[in-house]
């Protein structure tokens, strides 16, 4: 190409477009029924529960966590992560209600933990909690609410 000289237009064939047209059909029929599902496990094609949001100035916020007792006789917050307990928070969040009706799915966190932590006290107790915080205009109010949603003894 020469100075002053347009460039060189390609033009997409025919088979060009249908593979493109093919293509963004099957994304968005993977995006509706992750969608339809509501389950972290289509992401990325599906929704993803921790999704950044605006809260209205008097609101309930809801925090979801995992509390165990361990052989030591300690009680701590489970690490709701890959290195901590090899399961991610929003999975637990997207679970929940499933977990209120079989808290035996909580003994993979237990499982998990034992996998990637040999050396550090095992989990003997696990429960899944909701933290409230009540929001009005704007500010918190008060100290967060507990509520112990599904309680587990894990299996050695």
């Amino acid at each position: 190409m020469t100075e002053g000289q347009a460039p060189d237009v390609v033009r997409v064939g025919r088979v060009g477009k249908g593979l493109r047209v093919l293509v963004a059909v099957a994304g968005i029929g993977l995006l509706i029924n992750g969608s339809v599902r509501a389950s972290d496990d289509a992401w990325p094609f599906g929704p993803m529960s921790q999704y950044a949001m605006s809260v209205p100035d008097d609101a309930k916020i809801d925090y979801t966590r995992v509390s165990a007792v361990t052989d030591a006789g300690t009680t701590v917050d489970v690490p709701l992560n890959i290195e901590g307990a090899g399961v991610a928070r929003a999975e637990i969040e997207a679970r929940a209600g499933e977990i209120v009706k079989d808290p035996s799915l909580l003994q993979q966190v237990a499982d998990g933990w034992a996998r990637k932590h040999p050396d550090q006290p095992k989990y003997v107790k696990l429960e899944l909690i909701r933290d409230t915080t009540q929001l009005v205009k704007g500010r918190v109010e008060g100290p967060p609410t507990s509520q112990v949603l599904a309680t587990w003894e894990v299996r050695r």
